[in-house]
């Protein structure tokens, strides 16, 4: 099973399974045949989170940039250090994104409380709130990043490295393997579970006391069917478009991790392919348990899936 820190995952998704007996013909029809999912996205990863089962692997394990998938450590970290989210934060001309010259919400001058600029930064996925945060941790930027880093070694995410706050910079790089260990320790964290899914809220600028609106980025968040427990998005040149998700299917916990997607709206083509994938693999192994007797070990020719 996933697990927290550490956590084992098989060093080849595709290989033999190494398991003495096969699982019973209709659980290998639930788990799916991946020869017949294809997804746009470079690389593309789908766990069982209950089983702790790979369910589909692609290219899981080659380090890359992930754009604003790094927020989802930065919000962790953060929340580590139980600072004050009362804390009312100013926006400053040093936190504005010279490197890519993204645009932000936030003008300068804009006042809010530290929990609100983390909410901006995980639901809007906001550069500059980013940056403000990373600025005013005791220490700066340069000590929020070494503290970034060191979370990430202590979950075991060995190919895991932090660059800056806002995933701005190509050195911010990850794996599928290590993102879906991040996903599976987002759990323990309340507010990014509550606040990485809200669809739209607003938020009082305590320096004109206006109200600024924010809607999440992850278009699945606003779709009836979804039912998403855990969501990030990121895209820069160097990253391409990625979404990082712990969502049920079916009644069954999964974690999606896609990366490099092909066009800003392929990592949502590629989740509803995903989707209907599982969803046809869920209802024909209801289908087959209750007409069929478990299988032995080479009778079927599905691929066995690695376990986590």
């Amino acid at each position: 099973m996933l697990a927290g820190a550490g956590a084992g995952v098989a060093a080849d998704p595709g290989a033999a399974p190494v398991a003495t007996s096969a699982p019973h013909a209709w659980k290998q029809v639930r788990y799916g045949n991946p020869r017949a999912l294809r997804l746009r996205s470079q690389v593309g990863l789908v766990v069982d989170e209950a089983e702790g089962v790979i369910l589909y692997a692609r290219d899981i394990d080659k380090p890359r940039p992930i754009a604003s998938l790094t927020k989802l450590l930065t919000i962790m970290t953060l929340l580590d250090a139980k600072l004050s989210l009362q804390r009312v934060i100013e926006i400053t001309p040093a936190d504005r994104d010279r490197l890519k010259g993204s645009r932000s919400s936030l003008r300068i001058g804009t006042r809010m409380t530290r929990g609100d600029l983390m909410r901006v930064a995980l639901v809007a996925s906001d550069n500059r709130a980013s940056a403000a945060l990373a600025r005013t941790y005791p220490g700066g930027r340069e000590a929020f990043i070494r503290v970034m880093n060191q979370k990430a070694a202590f979950l075991g995410l060995t190919q895991t490295r932090a660059a800056d706050a806002s995933g701005l910079r190509p050195g911010n790089v990850s794996t599928a393997r290590d993102l879906a260990r991040l996903a599976y320790t987002a759990r323990d964290y309340p507010f990014i579970n509550r606040w990485s899914t809200i669809r739209r809220f607003s938020v009082e600028d305590r320096a004109t006391g206006r109200l600024l609106a924010f809607r999440n980025t992850n278009s699945l968040v606003h779709r009836q069917r979804w039912k998403i427990d855990m969501s990030k998005t990121g895209f820069t040149s160097e990253a391409g478009n990625c979404l990082l998700m712990r969502t049920r299917i079916e009644g069954r916990a999964l974690i999606v991790v896609l990366l490099n997607s092909w066009g800003k709206l392929s990592k949502y083509g590629d989740s509803g392919r995903i989707r209907d994938w599982l969803v046809a693999s869920e209802r024909a192994a209801r289908v087959k348990r209750e007409t069929d007797r478990p299988a032995s070990p080479t009778a079927s020719s599905l691929v066995q899936p690695a376990t986590i």
